[in-house]
């Protein structure tokens, strides 16, 4: 699918990740399936095997690129130990590998030790949604010759909120931490091609630091990262709109669709046809050409 992406200071990498491949021109679509009992936004509907295994199943047949499995709940709730989360992902891993042969699979984990064991299953990328809060991680990604992305989470530990949290220049703080960690993570051994920036929508940010730095996105894009997005359904689309978790799909379309203008290459979402739809209509409207400029009339005295 053509995508736009200018401006870099850096020239854009193309992102690798198991058997697939994303240059600057083209869009990715990650899947949310949630082994947990909280989600905030499924409730619960995934937490079985089953029900998730399912679930995966239905995003690649809707045409996700990538699923990403995920065994703890981002926000507050039950403490989740980390057997408890190897339990919940690492077979669903293997299931998904096993019956999906060329789909990516992404861990949202910022846990060492889960890591390793994915990675085992067959895992193609760890999401690091917390910023690099246990740096064992990356080492884990460069072992086994996968991915890794890389987030900014304003220094908070896991699954904790902000508290009124305070930036000078939120985006510009935004990409000099990400950015770093993509840097350390290459020198742990990480491939440059498997390695994605995230801004982190909400993650450390309020309300009008998240909107900043949808607005600036082109700036972490302009870096030559390849950018991932997860903006599905957040507080943040919520509070503008004034608009509980269940009606926030047509914010979350705007939203996927100004970053994807401004550059962003992967997409983590939880609608997948829809948000193929919004994508290929963006990518339509940046390959659209110029119209030619009319022809020069004189007019008479």
């Amino acid at each position: 699918m053509a995508g736009y992406f200018g401006g870099c200071t850096a020239g854009p990498r193309t992102l690798r990740l198991g058997t697939r491949e994303w240059n600057h021109g083209s869009f990715g679509i990650m899947a949310v399936i949630n082994r947990t009992p909280d989600s905030f936004f499924d409730r619960g509907s995934t937490a079985a095997f089953g029900a998730a295994l399912d679930a995966a199943s239905r995003a690649v047949a809707d045409g996700a690129d990538i699923v990403d499995i995920g065994g703890v709940k981002a926000g507050p709730g039950d403490e989740v130990s980390p057997a408890e989360e190897i339990d919940r992902v690492a077979g669903l891993v293997a299931a998904v590998r096993e019956r999906h042969a060329d789909v990516v699979i992404s861990v949202d984990t910022w846990r060492a030790e889960v890591g390793e064991v994915v990675a085992q299953a067959g895992a193609d990328l760890l999401n690091d949604a917390w910023g690099g809060a246990d740096p064992r991680l990356a080492e884990v990604a460069a072992r086994h010759r996968i991915g890794l992305v890389c987030s900014h989470a304003g220094g908070l530990p896991p699954r904790t909120r902000p508290h009124r949290p305070a930036y000078r220049d939120v985006m510009a703080q935004v990409t000099a931490y990400v950015t770093d960690y993509a840097e350390r993570a290459v020198v742990s051994g990480v491939s440059p091609s498997a390695i994605l920036v995230d801004p982190a929508h909400d993650f450390g940010k309020n309300t009008w630091q998240s909107l900043e730095i949808t607005r600036r996105l082109g700036e972490l894009t302009g870096t030559g990262w390849p950018v991932l997005v997860a903006v599905a359904d957040k507080d943040f689309i919520g509070e503008s709109l004034g608009l509980p978790v269940d009606q926030r799909a047509e914010g979350t379309i705007a939203t996927l669709a100004v970053c994807a203008w401004l550059g962003a290459r992967v997409f983590r979402v939880h609608d997948v046809p829809a948000t193929r739809a919004a994508l290929t209509a963006v990518a339509d409207l940046q390959a659209a050409p110029k119209p030619s400029a009319p022809p020069h009339v004189s007019q008479a005295p």
